[in-house]
Parts: structure tokens; sequence; C-alpha cells
């Protein structure tokens, strides 16, 4: 099950089932090799603890936004609140592309719930002001995100079998 944002979003809202615990949903974010692999990350420094540090680095990607510039960059935000294994909160929220100037501050939300089948992810960012920027970045990264979060499915359905 997927639901997603309209299409000019003001924040980015997205809903996967998964076939795995939520215990290891919740740890995919903060596993650096796992990272890698669904994410794309090319390093990252996670923290699952209050005012921990949660910074996530890519490779400067080909393709070229005619709003962003280059994908890839960092993200960096500070652990506002945690739950193990079930839920974190971000604030403080920037995106640093390889170009340009920052995007934030914005808010990151990620809830695994348990299902009977596994869980139910609900990843949430928000934080907008009314700039064609900001709202391209919400459109551009909203795909990106529907396609790591689709890579995480994947992988973690595939080791759990």
């Amino acid at each position: 099950m997927w639901r997603s944002a309209p299409s000019d979003p003001a924040s980015f809202d997205c809903v996967v089932e998964i076939s795995a615990p939520p215990e290891t949903v919740f740890e995919a974010f903060f596993t650096r090799d796992v990272l890698q692999a669904w994410w794309e990350a090319a390093t990252s420094i996670t923290t699952p603890r209050p005012l921990g540090v949660y910074a996530v680095e890519w490779p400067r990607s080909t393709m070229e936004d005619p709003l962003l510039g280059p994908l890839g960059g960092a993200f960096y935000g500070l652990v506002i609140d945690v739950r193990p294994g079930r839920e974190f909160f971000l604030a403080d929220a920037y995106w640093m592309p390889p170009e340009g100037d920052p995007i934030g501050p914005m808010a990151l939300q990620v809830t695994c719930d348990p299902t009977p089948t596994g869980t139910r992810l609900r990843f949430q960012q928000s934080g907008c002001d009314d700039s064609p920027r900001w709202r391209r970045f919400y459109r551009v990264l909203g795909a990106q995100w529907v396609e790591a979060l689709g890579r995480l499915k994947t992988q973690l359905e595939s080791a759990s079998t």
C-alpha cells in the first residue's frame, strides 16, 4: 500500500507496508551499510538518541534540476525524540545540495507501527515556505523518496525470506 502527497506539495507523507518487524525497519534508518544499500548513501552518521546527530551524504548526481541544481549532497538534522524500534523525530533538518543554498529547516518523522504481517512505515517530511524552490524540492525529492522507500521494502522483505 502506497500513499503520497499531491503533485505540488508543501510536505511529503508516504505510508509503506513492509513484511519485516518494526525493529528491523527502524534500524534501517540508523545502520550505515543498510542506509548505503536502500538510500544509496555514500556515508552516514546517525545516532538514535535524543540530541543525537543524523547526517547522510550522497554522491553528486548526474541529474540536474533547473531550480535545485544537481542532486546528492548531504541531509542533516537533530534527533529530538526517539522510541527505539518504533519511531523517531528530527528537527532543524537541512538538505545541503552540492551547489546552491541549503533548503530548510524542516522536520522528519518516521513511525514503524506493527501490523499482523510486519510494519506500517510512515515517513513524513515537513517544513516549507511558499517559494518555487521549496515546492520543487518536495516534487523532486518526493519522487526520490518513493523510489528509496521501495528499495527499503524490497531489501527488508528479501532479507526476511
